[in-house]
C-alpha cells in the first residue's frame, strides 16, 4: 500500500477543506464508541475493477468512514481529488484517512523542504477532507544506520508540522520489521516511538502485522499507553502453508482484538478504528469486510 506543486497552499480553500472535517463534531469529538472505518486495500481487486460500484456496496453495507490505499499521478482510484470527493459525498462516505508512503525522495535536505510531489499529496488529501495522512513503510536503506533512521524520523515531525497547517495529522503505520529489527540494541519501533512528537505524528498501530515481528499488541499498548488514536483493526492466525500469520475475520484469530481495542480506549486512544483484512479464506473480500463490520458493531466499542 504505497504511493506520492509548485507552491504549497497553506491558507484559503484547501486549508478550509482540511479543517472542515476536523471541525465536524462526529470527528473532532467521536464519543465513546469512536469511529469505525475500512481500509480500501481490503477490497483492492473490487476497487480496481469497479471503484464506483464497490463504494456503493460499502455504503449499503453500513460503512461511513474509509481509508484509501491508491493515489497515483494525483488521482485516487482513477479520479482527481475533486472528482473523488464528489463521489464520496454523493454516497455519504468520508475519507477520514489515507496511506501514502513518504520516502527520501520527498525531502530535499539541501533546501530543507518537501518535494512538490509530496506537497501535492497533502494538498489532495486536504481536498478529500482527510484527518490523517499515513505513511505505511520505511525503506530498508534508511533502516541500516541509526543516524539515518533518526534523521528520517525528524522529517516525520516536520511533515507533522506541515500537515497541521492543513488541518490534518501525519501518521506512520507499522508492519513487522519495526519489531524484529534493531539499531543500537533498540527495536525500530521503540526508536520511532521515542523520536516522533505525539502532538505532530500519530502511530497507526496495526494489531495484526506485528505478530510476524515477534510482538503482541497487548504488550505494545501497555508499553505506550495513550499513543494510539488511529488503529488498524486486524485479526490474524498462522497459515499452515507459509508458517506466517494471515488475516482472518475479526474475532476469529489470535490477536485478542477486542481486548486490545478496549485497552487502547481505556488509556485514551482508539478514536478511529480502521478495519483491514488482506486474506479471506473461503469468503469474498466484500463478504469478509461485511462480517468484520458486524463483529465490530456487536462489540459496541
Amino acid at each position: 500500500m504505497k504511493s506520492n506543486r509548485r507552491t504549497f497552499i497553506k491558507t484559503g480553500a484547501l486549508a478550509l477543506a482540511g479543517t472542515a472535517f476536523l471541525n465536524n463534531s462526529s470527528c473532532a469529538a467521536p464519543g465513546k464508541k469512536g469511529i469505525i472505518g475500512l481500509q480500501l486495500y481490503s477490497i483492492r481487486d473490487d476497487m480496481s475493477r469497479d471503484p464506483l460500484g464497490s463504494l456503493n456496496k460499502l455504503a449499503e453495507t453500513g460503512f461511513e468512514y474509509l481509508e484509501h490505499a491508491s493515489y497515483t499521478d494525483r488521482k485516487f482510484y482513477g479520479y482527481t481529488a475533486t472528482e473523488f470527493k464528489k463521489i464520496l459525498d454523493e454516497l455519504g462516505l468520508k475519507m477520514i484517512s489515507g496511506q501514502n508512503e513518504m520516502g527520501r525522495q520527498h525531502w530535499d535536505e539541501a533546501r530543507k523542504d518537501f518535494s512538490d510531489s509530496w506537497k501535492f499529496t497533502l494538498e489532495d488529501a486536504a481536498i478529500l477532507g482527510q484527518k490523517y495522512v499515513v505513511s505505511p513503510w520505511i525503506n530498508e536503506d534508511i533502516r541500516k544506520n541509526y543516524g539515518d533512521f533518526r534523521a528520517f524520523l525528524d522529517v516525520f515531525n516536520k511533515c507533522g508540522e506541515l500537515c497541521k497547517k492543513q488541518g490534518m495529522k501525519f501518521g506512520y503505520h507499522n508492519h513487522n520489521f519495526e519489531f524484529s529489527e534493531k539499531l543500537n540494541g533498540e527495536s525500530l519501533f521503540d526508536i520511532i516511538m521515542k523520536s516522533i512528537d505525539p502532538d505532530l505524528v500519530v502511530m497507526q498501530l496495526d494489531t495484526g502485522n506485528l505478530f510476524d515481528g515477534g510482538a503482541v499488541a497487548l504488550d505494545v499498548v501497555n508499553r505506550y499507553p495513550g499513543r494510539f488514536e488511529n488503529v488498524h483493526v486486524k485479526d490474524v492466525k498462522k497459515s499452515d502453508e507459509t508458517g506466517k500469520y494471515e488475516s482472518v475475520i475479526i474475532g476469529e484469530g489470535v490477536a485478542d482484538v477486542r481486548k486490545v481495542i478496549e485497552l487502547i480506549k481505556s488509556t485514551g486512544g482508539a478514536q478511529v478504528m480502521i478495519i483491514e483484512q488482506e486474506s479471506y479464506q473461503d469468503a469474498t473480500p466484500m463478504e469478509s469486510v461485511k462480517r468484520d463490520l458486524e463483529v465490530m458493531k456487536n462489540w459496541k466499542i
